[in-house]
C-alpha cells in the first residue's frame, strides 16, 4: 500500500495550465491540444491517470467535464479514496463566477464539512 504523503499530483490540460502546474512542482502532466480528438485525449489521460497507483490528485480543467462526465460519475460512485479529481477553472472564462465558493462547495462536498481558506 503506497502512504499517502508520497502520492503525486497530475494534471491534465492546455500547455499553459500545465507548464503553471509545472513550475508549481507538478510532474505528471497531459497537456491536450489540436482541434481534433479533444475527446479522446481528455478520456484516455484521465483513463491513464486514474489507474496510475501513484497519483492522488488529478486536476482537470473545467471546460474538459463534459468529455468525461461518465467517467467522472463512476470514480465518485465507486467511493474510492484516491484519486481525488479537481476541477480548475478554464484559461479565458470561468462557468463558476464566486470560483471561491465553489471550491469551498466542493470541499465540502468532499469531506463532509467545510474548511475555510
Amino acid at each position: 500500500m503506497i502512504s499517502l504523503q508520497n502520492l503525486d499530483i497530475a494534471v491534465i490540460g492546455n500547455e499553459d495550465q500545465v507548464i503553471l502546474m509545472q513550475l508549481a512542482g507538478v510532474e505528471k502532466y497531459r497537456v491536450i491540444e489540436g482541434e481534433s480528438d479533444i475527446r479522446e485525449k481528455v478520456r484516455e489521460a484521465l483513463r491513464e491517470f486514474v489507474n496510475d497507483t501513484s497519483i492522488g490528485i488529478i486536476m482537470i480543467p473545467e471546460n474538459f467535464r463534459d468529455y468525461v462526465d461518465d467517467i467522472l460519475k463512476y470514480i465518485s460512485e465507486s467511493k474510492k479514496i484516491t484519486p481525488i479529481i479537481i476541477e480548475i477553472p478554464s484559461k479565458f472564462t470561468t462557468e463558476k463566477e464566486d470560483v471561491r465558493e465553489f471550491y469551498k462547495s466542493y470541499m465540502k462536498k468532499l469531506l463532509g464539512f467545510s474548511i475555510e481558506i
